[in-house]
């Protein structure tokens, strides 16, 4: 393999391949008989790739081999399947989620909603409520649930955007932003001043935000700010820089929401 190109750089064009194939890492995992968890350090760049590893990944993604590890490439999807040409470098893929404006206020609102009366969920609360149920289902489905963005602030992981969005649930009616005290600690909190639409949550979104609020709601801002600064998540990531999803796959007990140790092996 061409010893030039990086872990990182190996490993982001599988990504690419095996997303552009409508693949799980799960799906991959499976058909290379490693573990899931294996293949995730492998996308980060982690974990290196035997040549019989390699070969057996463009088996399964059908790609070629010379041109997938040439030094420049783009990736396109074709009739024939190739998917690498040699041609000028491809731009870098960001990978930043897409934020579903509409499934982030349903998901906040549906969290007020539970949370109804609870005089601890203040905006500390509401933030890592949200961070959990997002970065949990990630990991459970590898897919986004709201599609927010987290930065790693001091005092725990905020969705980037969500005063914009706070403001504008405030000037249509949907939130009331109230001034309270919890325990002589200054605090504000949201009221939700309409219901929460359902029907745009599947079962499985819902599932695991009901899990989020079952195990969190009632723990004080400050425990539950110490335990989101234990997730590796959070660790891993850089003072005021996005937290990577991706590294939910990272995650360990108590934190992972997957066994890892019943895939394959």
């Amino acid at each position: 393999m061409n010893p030039i190109l990086s872990n990182r750089e190996l490993g982001k064009r599988i990504a690419d391949f095996r997303k552009m194939k409508g693949l799980s890492q799960e799906d991959l995992a499976s058909s290379m008989k490693i573990p899931r968890s294996s293949l995730a350090q492998v996308e980060l760049g982690n974990r290196g790739v035997s040549v019989s590893e390699m070969q057996r990944i463009a088996a399964i993604l059908g790609f070629s081999l010379d041109e997938f590890l040439a030094d420049q490439f783009i990736m396109h999807a074709s009739d024939s399947g190739s998917a690498a040409t040699h041609a000028h470098p491809a731009s870098e893929r960001i990978a930043v989620p897409e934020l579903q404006v509409g499934k982030f206020r349903n998901v906040l609102l549906y969290i007020l909603e539970k949370c109804a009366g609870k005089p601890n969920v203040g905006e500390t609360v509401l933030n890592k409520l949200l961070y959990f149920a997002d970065f949990n289902y990630y990991e459970l489905y590898e897919e986004h649930l709201t599609g927010a963005v987290y930065r790693k602030l001091p005092y725990g992981p905020v969705p980037q955007k969500i005063e914009v969005i706070l403001n504008q649930m405030i000037k249509t009616g949907q939130l009331q932003r109230i001034k309270t005290k919890f325990y002589d600690l200054n605090q504000v909190r949201y009221i939700p001043l309409v219901k929460a639409d359902l029907t745009t949550l599947k079962a499985s979104e819902k599932e695991v935000i009901d899990r989020v609020i079952g195990q969190m709601s009632d723990w004080s801002a400050s425990a539950i700010s110490n335990y989101s600064h234990k997730d590796l998540p959070w660790l891993a990531s850089k003072e005021g820089d996005t937290i990577n999803y991706e590294l939910v796959f990272y995650r360990e007990a108590p934190y992972s929401v997957r066994n890892y140790h019943d895939e394959t092996s």
